[in-house]
């Protein structure tokens, strides 16, 4: 377990306050690993010094946000599960929608855009172009500004494209200045946006929620609050897809997998009662003459609520708080007329503010789960958050009712069963092991004693063949230092003949080129690059007739072949030419064959002369 470090937590409370990044809910020690990695180049060498460090240079909060937020992404990564997600999920979701129902997807945490166009490609693919720009939203969220301005451009190398097969690439990308862009046309239904999946509120009615890789950086507590909002904004068939690291274990209660191996969960609806029907379809109340001082019983009735209950008008001001409210959350009388907005109990344990606006668009209870509160006497309580809309018999809504339900009880019920079962399995698998391990070591005991026994012999026998193998090597050595002479010599009459080589071909008035059987170039002297201004390492390796020179080499194809194919009779053609000043010039070139020792032709000797300029 991570010890809490005070200075480091009061750093995430300044990048919270200062820049508005809420990292508390991070894992401290993937967490506290990159803000050392910055410490370290920086250098300061505690978070004190940090911290001071940010404040005079401010510059450095884009270099911390960036360590922090590693965005690692790509095109279709991970294929197989794209595929699968294509064909077994989107496809029989499309055709139970209909052919002009909109479709919604949000990329949650989509970095600089890749996952968020390879999902405008998998859908233009499934249902055409056209459809695509009339039915889809894909909305692209994120908190780092910068790489949303990079999705935004949605311009990308060639290595970051190089993953896409070249149609794909050639039907959705345009090149510009060596960079490939996303069609235009497309980018108009992606839409990208800063949301902070911790705190702001989820979009909702979303059809296909991707988010990759993401909730692995997060704590339990978070990732449960988080799920919890990706389950609001999802419709009631919606699919979540997550990265390889991922699973979902733990939240049955909210998603179901439909492939646990490629992570590829659905929502499970959860029953919600009709919209103020507990309200509206209630009888009016019959007056009764002994029935006195009701309003004075309904105030006390809600004071004495063994649960926490705060009410808030539909303005945002405080309407009514019960006396355990002021005990476990400290809203009392005095806060009644103040806006809730105000109060700590808005955003601590959780943001209340983006449910209670929920709550009263959607006409319906929102719910925020597992909330870790710490209580007056230093423990942590765990509540389960409900916000109800208050509306009346004519549906005019009247506010909301927070109700704070301590489930610390069962929460701790609850790991305790888990912790218990995990020493089962751990203790079950132990004995197990011990067992195997206790019937292992009695059979190599009998057999360390048969080792045992052999292994004199097998030294003895070792030093033998050491001896033979030690006069072996030397021989060999021997021999291994004739041979690295003879490659010397070798090597000396190999550079001699090049040179000799090379100086003929330089000596020559005109300009030669060899070529081989293929008609790749071979030797490429001095003067044909400056008759032809192109140097031999531009020329060697390439085939002559695709050679981008004044020379017209496709008029010398028929000579050409005809040296190829009767290596005796020599060809000469007189051509016009342009040298590499751009001045036409008469070119006589004489083509011959290269005999190997056999008589057969293996290339072609291109001997180039010029005549004169015109």
């Amino acid at each position: 377990m991570t010890t809490i470090d005070p200075e480091f937590e009061n750093l995430l409370v300044h990048l919270r306050e200062v820049r508005g990044f809420d990292f508390t809910g991070y894992k401290r020690s993937s967490l506290m690993r990159r803000v050392h990695r910055r410490m370290s180049q920086v250098p300061v060498t505690t978070y004190g010094e940090y911290q001071d460090y940010l404040e005079v240079h401010p510059e450095e909060f884009t270099t911390l946000f960036n360590t922090i937020l590693i965005n690692v992404t790509g095109f279709f990564r991970d294929p197989e599960a794209w595929s699968h997600l294509r064909s077994e999920v989107l496809g029989p979701m499309i055709a139970a929608r209909g052919d002009e129902a909109t479709i919604r997807v949000w990329s949650a945490g989509c970095a600089s855009g890749e996952e968020a166009y390879t999902l405008a490609i998998v859908l233009a693919e499934m249902i055409g172009i056209d459809q695509f720009r009339k039915r889809v939203k894909v909305y692209a969220t994120d908190v780092d500004e910068e790489g949303l301005t990079q999705a935004r451009h949605a311009s990308y190398s060639e290595r970051d494209v190089s993953s896409l097969p070249p149609e794909i690439l050639e039907k959705y990308f345009e090149t510009s200045a060596n960079r490939y862009v996303f069609r235009k046309d497309m980018r108009r239904s992606v839409i990208f946006g800063r949301n902070d999946l911790v705190q702001d509120a989820p979009i909702s009615r979303i059809d296909l929620l991707v988010c990759r890789n993401a909730l692995m950086y997060f704590n339990a507590e978070t990732q449960a609050r988080i799920l919890a909002r990706f389950h609001f904004a999802l419709c009631d068939d919606g699919v979540l897809f997550l990265g390889k690291a991922e699973m979902l274990l733990s939240h049955t209660s909210m998603f179901v997998p439909v492939d646990l191996k490629r992570r590829i969960f659905r929502k499970v609806p959860r029953e919600r009662p009709v919209n103020g029907g507990f309200m509206a379809d209630m009888p009016p109340a019959v007056p009764r003459a002994e029935l006195v001082a009701l309003d004075a019983l309904r105030g006390e009735a809600f004071a004495a609520s063994p649960v926490a209950q705060i009410v808030v008008t539909a303005d945002g001001l405080v309407a009514q708080a019960n006396r355990q409210a002021e005990t476990l959350l400290g809203v009392s009388a005095k806060d009644v007329g103040r806006p809730f907005r105000d109060l700590d109990v808005s955003y601590r344990p959780a943001e209340l503010r983006g449910y209670i606006e929920q709550a009263q668009i959607e006409r319906r209870t929102a719910r925020v789960g597992d909330i870790e509160f710490p209580s007056v006497n230093g423990e942590t309580t765990y509540l389960d958050i409900q916000v109800t809309p208050l509306v009346d018999g004519a549906s005019h809504l009247l506010g909301v009712t927070l109700i704070f339900n301590d489930i610390t009880v069962a929460r701790r019920l609850h790991d305790e069963l888990e912790h218990t079962n995990q020493q089962l399995e751990t203790a079950y698998e132990e004995l197990q092991s011990t067992n195997e391990e206790l019937e292992t070591t009695n059979e190599e005991l009998q057999s360390t004693v048969e080792e045992l026994e052999t292994t004199n012999e097998e030294l003895q026998s070792t030093n033998e063949e050491l001896e033979t193998m030690n006069e072996e090597l030397q021989s060999t050595n021997d021999e291994l230092q004739s041979i690295n002479d003879q490659l010397r010599d070798r090597t000396e009459q190999l550079d001699d003949a090049n040179a000799f080589l090379e100086a003929i071909l330089t000596s020559l008035r005109g300009g030669v080129a060899v070529l081989d059987a293929d008609m790749r170039v071979r030797a490429w002297n001095r003067r044909a690059e400056d008759m032809w201004g192109l140097r031999r390492d531009e020329a060697v390796g390439q085939h002559f007739l695709n050679l981008d020179i004044g020379l017209p080499t496709d008029q010398l194809r028929a000579g050409i072949r005809s040296v190829m194919t009767d290596p005796s009779e020599p060809v000469e053609l007189k051509l016009l030419a342009v040298n590499r000043r751009g001045r036409g010039i008469d070119v006589r070139v004489m083509c011959s064959a290269l005999v190997d020792v056999t008589g057969t032709g293996s290339g072609v000797l291109l001997v180039m002369e010029e005549l004169g300029a015109r």
